[in-house]
């Protein structure tokens, strides 16, 4: 029995121009994996970091681009039927607001690569390029962002039941409105926030701040939150509206250089003067300080001792800290080579029947006795000497 199936000749022709529809799709795919391919391998001959950011940006979106545009020439030349015709159409428009949309985040992204390409921020003097950065960065994901949701809104604006569903909802806008508005209000509120930290710049990437407390630095912006490293290597992560509505420090705002308190307490003869002329002489043994700020001043004075302050200064938070521990384990050393005595003491008076005066409280942190009367006196606990 015979079961040979005949195709009528619309059949036929229709299963040819699908045919040709694919070949033109594998047309576009390969395409775009030569031109790549070859892009690629000519950047990382050539060293070129543009080509390859180049690359690096647009080979997603040009996958489906490429085969896009392959489909929008071979439909210039096939006679398809009225169902697959309205079909394709309403699909290469789709893909065709897809294919802009995501072209456009490529070029913004690739023009945020192109600015901090060329303002390096791992040098001493990174104020200018973590300004720009800051501001590429902030305003390309608030750039990002309004592309998408205007390229979701244009493909959902192409479905006539969306169209109908619209046009209701304006026309009883009062309630959706207040509605989609308080759903939003989150979303805007970032986004405004984020305009104004890359037009204002209270605060920008790589800055040393205390947020809560905490003490890191900035680590990443995004379009909502912003991610900040602290000392430990946590990951703080805090909105966008809080650097807006709420105090906090910011370390290197102008400048990355800071000025560091190294506090002793020592005796009342202590010789200041020689502290204050070992102080140069200990920064000189280090390249952690910047040469701008040294400086050793008695800053108070109590019943026991008297506090000593050393000023030091350096190009970072990180080298300031650095410099700190190491001149207060200088001026300690010095202290007790130098001048031993000196260090905070408890005194102890002996009276004139032999007795023993009640002793002042104990010194801060401290540690050796002497006797206010000859050593030969009583001592504190009312035995000879």
């Amino acid at each position: 029995m015979d079961h040979t199936v005949w195709l009528s000749r619309n059949e036929l022709d229709a299963i040819t121009e699908a045919a040709w529809v694919l070949i033109a799709i594998a047309i576009g795919l390969v395409v775009h994996r030569v031109s790549y391919w070859l892009l690629s391998r000519w950047a990382e001959r050539s060293h070129n970091w543009f080509a390859g950011s180049v690359v690096r940006r647009t080979c997603r979106p040009a996958a489906y681009v490429v085969p896009l545009l392959a489909i929008l020439i071979a439909e210039q030349f096939l006679d398809l039927p009225p169902v697959w015709t309205n079909a394709i159409v309403h699909a290469s428009g789709l893909l065709t607001i897809a294919g802009v949309g995501w072209t456009l985040i490529a070029l913004i992204r690739l023009w945020g690569d192109v600015v901090v390409a060329r303002h390096r921020i791992d040098v001493e003097d990174n104020l200018l390029a973590r300004q720009l950065g800051t501001r590429v960065d902030i305003l390309s994901r608030v750039a990002v962002t309004i592309v998408v949701i205007v390229t979701a809104g244009m493909i959902l604006m192409t479905f006539p039941a969306i169209r109908a569903l619209g046009t209701t909802l304006l026309a009883s806008a009062g309630l959706a409105g207040i509605v989609v508005g308080l759903a939003a209000r989150p979303l805007f509120e970032n986004l405004v926030a984020g305009i104004q930290l890359a037009l204002t710049q209270p605060i920008r990437i790589d800055d040393v701040v205390v947020v809560e407390t905490q003490f890191g630095r900035v680590e990443e912006i995004h379009s909502t939150y912003i991610v900040v490293r602290l000392w430990d290597l946590r990951r703080l992560v805090v909105p966008l509206t809080y650097f807006i509505n709420t105090s906090f420090e910011n370390w290197t705002r102008r400048t990355a250089n800071l000025i560091g308190e190294v506090y002793l307490f020592a005796d009342y003869a202590v010789d200041v003067e020689a502290l204050r002329a070992e102080l140069p002489r200990i920064l000189a043994r280090t390249p952690l300080w910047d040469g701008q700020t040294q400086n050793v001043q008695v800053t108070d004075a109590t019943d026991r001792a008297v506090q000593i302050r050393a000023l030091v200064s350096a190009r970072d938070s990180g080298s300031l800290w650095d410099l700190r521990c190491f001149v207060r384990e200088a001026l300690i050393a010095y202290l007790r080579d130098h001048q031993a005595e000196m260090l905070p003491r408890v005194r102890v008076e002996a009276g004139a029947a032999g007795g023993v005066l009640p002793s002042r409280r104990d010194a801060p942190n401290g540690h050796a006795v002497e006797a206010g009367a000859a050593r030969g006196g009583t001592n504190s606990s009312g035995r000879e000497g």
